[in-house]
C-alpha cells in the first residue's frame, strides 16, 4: 500500500488511520467481550489477563493489509504475508489474529507462563489422541478420589455427586478461645435460579428456605432449632462478637492461614434432580465430615510423594493481601482433599508419554487451578464457583467454595473434564476459525475456510518459507533477535503501568506447573515468574514510572529499529492516570516514531468485575505509530506550543464519539475522558518532535515530556471539551460524583 510522504518526512493518514472502521470494530468487540470464549475459543487454552478483544486486532491487521472494505474482508479468508512482531505478547492476542491471516508471529514476554501459553495454543496437536488420554486419566484419578466427592442424597438416599462444598472462615475469642465462624451473611441461595431463597440458620447451621428473605429486623425461624434467621452475617468490617463470651473481637489480619468449617453442599442426584425444583441443597452430615478426614489421613500418608509445591509467597502489590490473611505458602491456599486430589491428578498426567499430550493436559491442569482453590467464591445468584480470577486480584472471601475436582459429565462447569472439552474446542477452532456475525437477534456462525490458528517453532526470525513459523521468546523483549527492516508490522497490547501484576497472579499457576515441567523446560527452573525486568508498575518492589518509562522505550526502540520504513507500530492503552501515559510519549519518541493517529475501540464489556462500579472506561485508545521513511529531521530550537488544541481535541472526541455511539457503546464521561488522554498524547508528541533528544538522560527526557503533556491538557479544556462531546449525544451518561473519574 502506497503512503504518501511529507516535506517534513511525516506519515499522513492513508492506510489503516483512514481505512479503519471503528463502529464495525467496536460492535464486534463489544459481543465478543461479552462471552469471549465463544467468539475466540483459542483463549480457552489457559487463562490471562486483560485480555483485548481479537476481534479488533483482526480489525487493525486488515484495515492495514487487507485490500477490500473491513465489512467485507473482515468475513474471508485471508493467505497475508509478512513478519508482524509483538513485543508484549502475554495471552497472545494480536499474535494469534496475526498468525491466522497467514503471517510470520515473532512474539516475546518475559513471563514464561505467557510464553507457555502462547507456545501451547499455536503448537499443534492430536485432538483425538489428547481427548484418549485425558478420558484414561479421568479414570484413574476417579478410582483413587471419587468416593471422596459423594454424598447422600437427602431426598431419595442414594449415593449423588457433589458438585460443590461450601466453607466459612472460622477464628478463635482472643478472649476465651471459642472458635467462631466469620459469616458476612447467611445466604446461600438467591430466588432467582432456585425457587427460594435459601439461608444457613446461625445458631444451628440447618439450612432454610424463605420466599422473602429475613432480615435483622424481619427474622424468620429456623425449622430444626427455632432460632432466628437472617440474612445480614455475624461479621461486619472485619469486626465480631464472640457467640460464647459475647466479648467484640477483631478479625483484621491472620498469623497463620485460616482454618474453615464446612457449613453446606450443592450435589446433583441423578435419580431425583429432574424431579426436584431448583438446586439439591445439603448441610453436611456425617459421612460428608467423614470424608474430609479421610482425605487428611490420606494427605499425610501419601503427600510426600505427590507433586504438591511448597514454594513460599513472596512480597508484591497483591500477595502482600494473601500475607495479612496468614497465607505463606501456596499449599496453603489449597484445603486437605484439594490438595490431595490435585497431586494424584498431576502424578498421572506427568506419566504420560507424548509430549505433546503431557504437554497440552498439564496446561488444562494448570487453567483448573482457579477453580480448585480456598480462594474460590459461590455465585449466590448464578449459584456456581467463582474463578479465584474473576478480579485482577487476590480477593480473600470469608464464605469459600470448593469445586469438585474432576466434575460432573454434563454437569456444572470448572472441573478437569470441563476443562479438557474446553482444550479441546480452542484446537478445533485453532483448525477451523470461525466468527460470529449477527443480524438483529439472529446469530450466524461464519466459517473462515482456509485460515488456521497453528505455526512451526523456531529459534530464529521466521523466513520467507510457506509454512507459517513463530519465534517465540522468553526474555526481555530489547534482547529478542531481530535484523533491521524484518517486521512488516507491530501490533500488541502493552502492560497498563500498575493495572495488572501478571507475575504475582500467575505465580499461583506457576508453582504448580513447574513440578512437572522443571527438569525439561529451562523457564521453569526458577520459583517464580517475577523479574526486575517486568515493566509494571509495583510499589512493593520498588518499580515506578521511571522504571516503566526506560523499559517501555528501551522495547519501542527496539522494535521500532527492525520495522520496515512505514510499517506500522500499533498498540492499544488506557488508564485513569494521566501519569501513566508520559512513558508512551518517551518511548514513541525515543523510538523516532511517527503517531499518526488515536483511534476508539472497545476494550472491556460494562458489567466487567474488574471495573464495574469505578468508573473507569471500557474503551481503548490504539495508537496507530509509523516508522518514517527518511530518518533525517530538523531539529527546533525549542519546544513551540499548538494554537489550537481544544478544537483539535472537540474534534477528535466528537469523531470518536460518533464511531463509538454507532458501535453500540453508551458513552460515559470516563470513556471520553480516556479517549481525549489519548488524543493529548499524540498532540504532545507532535509537538515534542522536531525538538526531541533521545540521548538525554531519562530524568530530562521525562520532565521535557511531563511538562507539554500538562501543557497540553490545560490548552485542550478536558473538562469542557468532554462535557461538551458528552452533551452532544443523546446516549451519553456521566459516572457517578462519587466514583473516580478517568482523567488524561
Amino acid at each position: 500500500m502506497t503512503r504518501r510522504i511529507t516535506a517534513a518526512t511525516t506519515l499522513e493518514p492513508s492506510g489503516l488511520e483512514a481505512v479503519f472502521d471503528a463502529s464495525f470494530a467496536t460492535e464486534l468487540a463489544l459481543r465478543e467481550k461479552q462471552i469471549q470464549q465463544n467468539y475466540r475459543p483459542v483463549i480457552g487454552i489457559h487463562k490471562w489477563f486483560a485480555r483485548r478483544p481479537g476481534t479488533v486486532f483482526r480489525s487493525l491487521l486488515l484495515a492495514e493489509f487487507g485490500s477490500e472494505p473491513l465489512r467485507d474482508s473482515f468475513w474471508k479468508a485471508h493467505q497475508l504475508s509478512g513478519v508482524i512482531g509483538d513485543p508484549f505478547m502475554g495471552g497472545g492476542t494480536p499474535v494469534y489474529e496475526a498468525n491466522r491471516l497467514g503471517f510470520h508471529v515473532v512474539g516475546c514476554d518475559i513471563n514464561p507462563m505467557a510464553h507457555w501459553i502462547v507456545r501451547q495454543s499455536l503448537a499443534p496437536l492430536d485432538i483425538a489422541a489428547f481427548a484418549a488420554e485425558a478420558a484414561r486419566v479421568v479414570d484413574d484419578v476417579e478410582a483413587e478420589v471419587g468416593s471422596l466427592y459423594k454424598t447422600k442424597c437427602g431426598g431419595c438416599g442414594s449415593a449423588a455427586n457433589v458438585k460443590y462444598f461450601l466453607w466459612v472462615k472460622t477464628a478463635h475469642c482472643p478472649h476465651c478461645d471459642e472458635v467462631n465462624d466469620l459469616f458476612p451473611g447467611y445466604r446461600l441461595a438467591e430466588a432467582e435460579r432456585h425457587p427460594r431463597h435459601v439461608l444457613a440458620c446461625g445458631g444451628c447451621g440447618a439450612l432454610n428456605e424463605y420466599e422473602t428473605p429475613p432480615t435483622r429486623e424481619a427474622p424468620g425461624k429456623c425449622n430444626d432449632c427455632g432460632h432466628a434467621v437472617q440474612m445480614e452475617g455475624n461479621v461486619s468490617r472485619k469486626k465480631l462478637d464472640c457467640r460464647a463470651c459475647k466479648k467484640p473481637f477483631s478479625v483484621g489480619t491472620f498469623a497463620k492461614a485460616p482454618e474453615h468449617r464446612m457449613w453446606a453442599l450443592e450435589y446433583h442426584c441423578e435419580h431425583c434432580y429432574k424431579g426436584t425444583p431448583g438446586r439439591q441443597f445439603k448441610r453436611p452430615d456425617r459421612q460428608d465430615l467423614a470424608r474430609v478426614k479421610d482425605a487428611e489421613r490420606r494427605l499425610a500418608r501419601e503427600g510426600a510423594t505427590l507433586p504438591i509445591p511448597d514454594d513460599e509467597i513472596p512480597a508484591g502489590d497483591e500477595s502482600d493481601r494473601l500475607h495479612r490473611w496468614g497465607y505463606r505458602r501456596y499449599r496453603e491456599m489449597f484445603g486437605t482433599r484439594q490438595l490431595l486430589g490435585l497431586g494424584i491428578l498431576l502424578k498421572h498426567i506427568r506419566g504420560v508419554r507424548d509430549v505433546a499430550v503431557r504437554h497440552a493436559l498439564l496446561t488444562v491442569f494448570s487453567d483448573t487451578l482457579r477453580y480448585q482453590n480456598m480462594l474460590c467464591r459461590y455465585d449466590t445468584y448464578a449459584l456456581k464457583c467463582q474463578d479465584i480470577f474473576s478480579v485482577h486480584g487476590f480477593p480473600v472471601g470469608l464464605v469459600q467454595c470448593e469445586n469438585n475436582l474432576l466434575g460432573i459429565a454434563g454437569i456444572g462447569s470448572g472441573s478437569f473434564r470441563h476443562f479438557v472439552e474446553k482444550y479441546v474446542r480452542a484446537k478445533e477452532y485453532c483448525r477451523a476459525p470461525f466468527e460470529t456475525r449477527h443480524s438483529g437477534k439472529k446469530k450466524e456462525i461464519v466459517p473462515i475456510a482456509g485460515e488456521t490458528i497453528e505455526a512451526s517453532m523456531v529459534a530464529h526470525l521466521p523466513d520467507s518459507r510457506t509454512v507459517k513459523q513463530a519465534l517465540l521468546v522468553n526474555a526481555p523483549s530489547q534482547n529478542a533477535p531481530l535484523q533491521a527492516n524484518s517486521l512488516d508490522g507491530v501490533f500488541t497490547d502493552p502492560p497498563y503501568f500498575d493495572n495488572v501484576q501478571y507475575a504475582e497472579l500467575i505465580d499461583f499457576c506457576f508453582a504448580w506447573l513447574r513440578q512437572a515441567l522443571l527438569d525439561e523446560e529451562e523457564s521453569f527452573v526458577k520459583k517464580s515468574t517475577r523479574s526486575s525486568d517486568e515493566l509494571t508498575g509495583n510499589e512493593t518492589l520498588g518499580r515506578g514510572i521511571d522504571h516503566f518509562a526506560a523499559g517501555i522505550s528501551d522495547v519501542f526502540r527496539h522494535f521500532a529499529k527492525a520495522l520496515k520504513p512505514g510499517g506500522p507500530f500499533v498498540f492499544t492503552y488506557h488508564h485513569n492516570d494521566p501519569t501513566a501515559y508520559l512513558p508512551l510519549v518517551l518511548a514513541i519518541l525515543d523510538a523516532d516514531l511517527d503517531c499518526t493517529a488515536t483511534l476508539p475501540a472497545a476494550a472491556e464489556m460494562t458489567a466487567s468485575l474488574h471495573i464495574a462500579g469505578t468508573g473507569s472506561s471500557i474503551l481503548d485508545s490504539v495508537f496507530v505509530c509509523r516508522k518514517p521513511v527518511a530518518t533525517r529531521r530538523a531539529k527546533a530550537r525549542q519546544v513551540e506550543m499548538p494554537l489550537d488544541v481544544s478544537n483539535e481535541c472537540r474534534a477528535a472526541l466528537t469523531v470518536d464519539a460518533a464511531a463509538m455511539r454507532s458501535g453500540g457503546v453508551k458513552i460515559t464521561i470516563g470513556d471520553l475522558r480516556c479517549l481525549i488522554a489519548g488524543h493529548v498524547a499524540r498532540i504532545a508528541i507532535r509537538t515534542l518532535r522536531p525538538a526531541w533528544n533521545r540521548e538525554a538522560p531519562l530524568p530530562e527526557r521525562l520532565r521535557t515530556a511531563r511538562q507539554c503533556l500538562e501543557q497540553i491538557t490545560l490548552m485542550a479544556n478536558v473538562a469542557s471539551t468532554v462535557e461538551a462531546v458528552a452533551s452532544g449525544g443523546s446516549h451519553a451518561r456521566a459516572t457517578s460524583s462519587s466514583q473516580p473519574e478517568a482523567r488524561p
